[in-house]
């Protein structure tokens, strides 16, 4: 458990405010995420003894060493961000979405001579508008209806002007809800006119459309015309939901950092958000050690200069609370580190604007209640590793990658790749490996297939990238580790440095070194054996990464061992062919659930019938078979 973080005395520390709280479990994966109207009730409501909970949100629970959260300003934003979040983070007692269609928006087909406004779930990249997400599909579908009744924008799917004059007008026309541009009845500038101001309504100009509703509302009761009264009533409802515009998912599809700082005295916490593809999928804090009186500008120019100098991915724009000094040339730098352009603006009004103020707003959190438990956790992630350069001789790293082998006998052999940033594991970019050219247990050779896969495929990928500078996604082994840490001593360092020696990649590799007693007892870098104080926070950081590697590796290995196994018993049941033994292993997670299995359960596995159920009730229950799974 994290010593750090004492879960009553963060309870205490909970805003009454709107956001999204995260659930961490002791390996420090996201397990939960959930909203809430008031964090300060929802969260506390998980960890009260005398509250009723469901089986599954108690072991949740059980299971919860440290929370955090993001406070927002509204529900709403809480809601589209507990979205992002899970789509991210896929945590384990989260129900999982299996698609992306979750939110609606409202899609202006402005790259049209004469574009149409559709409703979609789903955004690309085309040379429409997008606006959204939206919580209420019914509104949205509602707010096009209002759009194409007062601008008379079409619905037809016709290609204009190529088929202008191919077929009569439809209904729309007759009813006078469009113009009909496909009989050639209006002007494509006339047109644009009507789609701009439509446009101007969903980019957030609200009031004047609002207020017409609502005077003809007012007009049509006070002329008793009820039910046209009540037509409006509706429609006001349904754009004045459309007009509750939400900041936590852009409709552009670009990737922004935003970045805000709070200071006091010597103590600054800068906040980032992470938006990929138009969503925030993450937020991180850093604490910082600065001047006294030193300004936000100057705080956020230093910072920017250490966080991105390691960063893998620099993205489009950089979104500031402030301006820096050396703006111009920090674009260059990043352009450069890049590859592309890159801005760094200060948002002056709109949802850009507020975006920067909740960063903030979270900033002063932090700063506030979490300032002595922060710097803990900085001293067991950033200054551990800090403390591991510093024995090295080197000069502080961001990324860390580890690897490990794990057999028994040569059996199944497989290679376990982790990676570490800032000192905190970064889970999405674990690797894993299935050997494939080496017999036997010899540890060694395993080592050498998988660095060499792991970076023959990266260099390829980046060669990749450099030809196509429009691809955002940089793959699954682009990103270089600034050091390489082997589990083992000498044998295991030589073996890494032969490997990108071949491959041309000046990366630095050191061992860690364990005693007869399988207990890391140091460092061997650059042919000799460095001691490390084991009482520090970089020992600690060593000894996690050690574990996690080996742990992967494990479970990895275990996996494969449980798959062969449940294959060798199912291949020797007649009747059961490739399709059924897969639909058979999906069904039940161990050979044991299968054979304790009856007849009936067995007849509900997609594509079994009652034969064939019988044949494996029958193969596990006779005498002599189905045994020594």
């Amino acid at each position: 458990m994290d010593s750090t973080f004492n879960i009553q005395e963060e309870l205490k520390k909970l805003p009454g405010k709107p956001g999204v709280y995260i659930m961490h479990d002791a390996s420090d994966a996201i397990i939960y995420v959930g909203k809430a109207i008031s964090l300060k009730n929802r969260v506390r409501q998980y960890f009260q003894a005398s509250r009723t909970r469901t089986p599954k949100i108690e072991q949740m629970v059980a299971r919860v060493r440290r929370f955090e959260y993001i406070v927002t300003d509204s529900e709403l934003e809480a809601l589209v961000l507990e979205n992002n979040l899970i789509k991210e983070h896929c945590p384990r007692y989260n129900t999982l979405l299996k698609d992306d269609k979750t939110y609606p928006y409202i899609k202006v087909t402005v790259g049209e001579d004469f574009p149409r406004i559709l409703f979609t779930r789903k955004m690309t990249k085309d040379k429409s508008r997008y606006f959204g997400p939206f919580t209420s599909a019914y509104a949205v579908k509602e707010t096009i209806d209002l759009m194409r009744r007062l601008y008379h924008v079409r619905s037809c799917s016709r290609r204009l002007p190529e088929e202008i004059g191919n077929e009569r007008p439809c209904l729309n026309y007759h009813i006078r809800q469009c113009d009909a541009p496909c009989q050639g009845l209006v002007s494509r500038e006339e047109y644009r006119r009507c789609v701009d101001q439509a446009l101007d309504f969903l980019g957030g100009n609200y009031d004047p459309l609002l207020k017409m509703l609502e005077g003809q509302m007012m007009k049509a009761s006070e002329e008793m015309r009820f039910e046209e009264a009540v037509t409006y009533r509706d429609l006001l409802s349904s754009a004045r939901q459309v007009a509750q515009r939400q900041k936590i998912t852009s409709s552009d599809g670009e990737d922004k950092d935003v970045l805000a700082v709070a200071a006091d005295g010597n103590d600054a916490i800068v906040q980032v958000f992470f938006i990929r593809d138009g969503r925030i999928i993450g937020r991180d804090h850093f604490w910082l050690r600065v001047s006294e009186g030193e300004q936000q500008g100057d705080i956020l120019g230093s910072f920017i200069k250490q966080f991105y100098a390691g960063t893998p991915l620099i993205p489009r724009e950089l979104m500031l609370e402030q301006d820096v000094e050396d703006h111009t040339l920090i674009e260059e730098w990043l352009s450069a580190k890049r590859g592309a352009r890159v801005y760094l603006r200060v948002p002056k009004k709109g949802t850009k604007e507020k975006l920067v103020e909740m960063a903030h707003e979270n900033a002063q959190i932090v700063l506030t209640k979490d300032r002595e438990r922060i710097k803990r956790e900085e001293g067991r992630t950033i200054g551990a590793m800090r403390e591991i350069t510093d024995a090295l001789g080197m000069e502080p790293v961001v990324r860390v990658e580890a690897y490990d082998i794990s057999n028994i006998s040569g059996y199944e052999s497989v290679g376990s790749m982790v990676v570490f940033e800032r000192g905190k594991p970064k889970r999405s970019d674990y690797r894993k490996f299935r050997i494939r050219t080496v017999q036997g247990p010899n540890d060694y050779a395993s080592l050498e297939e998988v660095l060499t896969r792991r970076f023959t495929h990266g260099l390829e990928e980046q060669e990749k990238l450099k030809k196509d500078e429009l691809n955002k996604e940089l793959g699954k082994f682009s990103s270089f580790p600034d050091l390489i840490m082997m589990d083992g001593g000498k044998g295991q360092v030589n073996i890494a440095e032969r490997v990108l020696e071949n491959l041309g990649l000046p990366i630095p590799v050191c061992g860690m070194v364990k005693d007869d007693y399988h207990r890391t007892r140091g460092l061997y870098f650059q042919g000799e054996e460095l001691p490390i104080d084991t009482r520090s926070e970089g020992f600690k950081l060593i000894t996690r990464v050690q574990d996690e590697a080996h742990r992967f590796a494990i479970e990895y290995h275990r996996s494969l061992r449980s798959k062969e196994q449940v294959h060798s018993v199912l291949d020797d049941i007649p009747g059961v062919g490739p399709k059924r033994r897969k639909a058979l292993m999906r069904a039940f997670s161990s050979i044991e659930e299968i054979r304790a299995a009856g007849v009936e359960e067995l007849a509900k596995v997609p594509s079994m019938n009652e034969a064939s159920a019988h044949a494996v009730y029958a193969f596990f229950h006779s005498d002599g078979n189905g045994q020594g799974a």
